[in-house]
C-alpha cells in the first residue's frame, strides 16, 4: 500500500498546568507545577498528600450532565480534549468523509473511581447496587466509542493499554494506519483520572510516588539528586492528524509532521526499568530509522523523566547510548516536572508539548532542578525555558510491564 505523509493539524490539553492548549502551553513555558494538596478526600491516612490535578474542573462547562454522569472521570477528559483538537484542526464536518476517520484513544487503567464506587455499592447493598452503566463506564475502550458515536466517526476503532506509554501507542498505531491509507483522519491519545483513594494507595503501595509533603510545588524534580519518586497526574491529550496533502489542500495550520516511531519491550521486570537501557535503546534506535534521520539531526528529546530514583538514570544512560557525545548538545527535558505522572495520558500529553516546542522553537523547562545528580550529567533546560531552533524531537514514554515508545517529530519547512 501506499505511504502517506502524516501531519498533526489539531491538538486538545486537559492538564494539571492548565484547561486548552493555550493554558498548557504558557503554563509549561512558564514554568508552572500543577501539583497541590489533595482536597476532595481525606488523606490522613496517606503517605502521598498532594496529587497534581486539574484545576478548576467543572464537566458541566463541557459536556451534557446527563451524559457525563455516565461516563468515569477518565471518559470525561478524553472527551473534552477531543473536542478541542477537533476544533482546533478547522476540519469542516459537513464535508468530512466520517468513513476514513479512525479513533484511537486509550487509557492505562480505565474507569478507576468507577470500580471503586461501585464495589463500594455492592458491599453495601449486593447486586441491587450495580448500576447498568457500570462495565461501559469501567471498560478502557470506551472512551474511542463515544468519542465515534458523538461525530459518526466509522473509521478503524480502538485502543492501545500500556500502562504509561498508552497515549503514545495510540498515536504511533493512528499515524500507521493514516500512512497506509486505512484511514485518511485520526484522533488520537490518551486520559486518565487516578486521584482517588484506591489509586493513591496502590501507587504508595509500590513505593513509587514522592512524600514531600511539605512542598507540593517541588515534589516532582526529574534528574534532581534529592528526587524521591513521581507525582500522579490527571488529565488527557488528544491529537488530530490527517495526511499531509489533505492539510495542505483545505489550508490547515500544520503544527508538525510525524515522521516515525520506534516500540519495544524491556524484557526485564514489570515496574523498575532495565539498567542496561536495552529496550529503550532499541525504541529510539528504531524511531530514528523510521524516520530516516540520524542521531546529530535530534534537537530536543521530551525524555519520559518521572522523578525516580532509577528511572532517570536508566533513561540519561540509554540516550547516551544511542547519541554519543551528541547526547550533550540536545536540549533535554521533563515536562512531568510540572504536570506530575498522568499515567495512560502521559505519552500523549508530552507528544502535545513536543510538537508545540517543534512548532514554537522554544523548550519548556525541567522544573525543581536544584541539586545535580552525577549520574544524570545532560543538558535537561532546567528551570526556565530555551529558545532553539528545532527540525527533529523526540518523545520518549514509557509503561510498567516494560512497553516503550519513542516518536519523531519533524517541523513542516516545505
Amino acid at each position: 500500500m501506499s505511504q502517506r505523509r502524516v501531519v498533526i493539524t489539531g491538538m486538545g490539553a486537559i492538564t494539571p498546568v492548565g484547561i486548552g492548549l493555550d493554558a498548557f502551553w504558557q503554563g509549561l513555558t512558564n514554568g508552572k507545577s500543577g501539583a497541590r494538596s489533595i482536597e476532595h478526600f481525606d488523606t490522613e491516612r496517606f503517605a502521598t498528600k498532594f496529587a497534581a490535578m486539574v484545576p478548576d474542573f467543572n464537566v458541566a462547562d463541557y459536556l451534557n450532565p446527563k451524559e457525563a454522569r455516565r461516563m468515569d472521570k477518565f471518559c470525561q477528559f478524553g472527551m473534552i480534549a477531543s473536542d478541542f483538537a477537533i476544533n482546533d484542526s478547522g476540519i469542516d464536518m459537513e464535508q468530512l468523509d466520517k468513513n476514513r476517520v479512525a479513533v484511537l484513544v486509550g487509557t492505562g487503567i480505565g474507569g478507576m473511581e468507577t470500580f471503586y464506587k461501585q464495589s463500594t455499592s455492592f458491599n453495601e447493598s449486593g447486586p441491587k447496587g450495580i448500576s447498568p452503566f457500570f462495565i461501559p463506564m469501567l471498560i478502557p475502550d470506551i472512551l474511542s466509542g463515544q468519542i465515534s458515536i458523538k461525530y459518526g466517526f466509522r473509521g478503524p476503532n480502538y485502543c492501545a493499554v500500556s500502562a504509561c506509554a498508552t497515549g503514545s501507542h495510540n498515536i504511533g498505531l493512528a499515524y500507521d494506519h493514516v500512512r497506509l491509507g486505512q484511514a485518511d483522519y485520526a484522533v488520537c491519545g490518551g486520559a486518565e483520572a487516578p486521584i482517588i483513594e484506591l489509586g493513591v494507595s496502590g501507587f504508595n503501595a509500590l513505593k513509587a510516588m514522592s512524600t514531600r509533603n511539605d512542598d507540593p510545588a517541588t515534589a516532582s524534580r526529574p534528574f534532581d539528586a534529592d528526587r524521591d519518586g513521581f507525582v500522579l497526574g490527571e488529565g488527557s491529550g488528544v491529537l488530530f492528524i490527517e495526511t499531509y496533502e489533505s492539510a495542505v489542500k483545505r489550508g490547515a495550520r500544520i503544527y508538525a509532521e510525524i515522521v516515525g516511531y520506534g516500540f519495544s519491550a524491556d524484557a526485564f521486570h514489570i515496574t523498575a526499568p532495565d539498567p542496561d537501557g536495552t529496550g529503550v535503546k532499541q525504541s529510539i534506535t528504531d524511531a530514528l530509522e523510521a524516520a530516516g534521520i540520524k542521531p546529530e539531526d535530534v534537537d530536543h528529546i521530551n525524555m519520559h523523566g518521572t522523578s525516580t530514583p532509577l528511572g532517570d538514570v536508566a533513561e540519561t544512560n540509554s540516550i547516551k547510548k544511542v547519541f554519543g557525545d551528541h547526547a550533550y548538545k540536545i536540549n533535554l527535558n521533563s515536562t512531568k516536572s510540572m504536570t506530575g505522572h498522568m499515567l495512560g495520558a502521559a505519552g500523549a500529553a508530552e507528544a502535545i508539548a513536543t510538537t508545540l516546542a517543534v512548532y514554537n522553537d522554544l523548550i519548556p523547562p525541567t522544573i525543581n532542578y536544584i541539586t545535580p545528580d552525577p549520574k544524570c550529567d545532560l543538558n535537561y533546560t532546567t528551570n526556565e525555558a530555551v529558545s532553539r531552533k528545532t527540525r527533529y524531537a523526540l518523545n520518549n514514554a514509557f509503561g510498567f510491564g516494560g512497553h516503550n515508545t519513542t516518536l519523531v517529530l519533524k517541523k513542516i519547512e516545505d
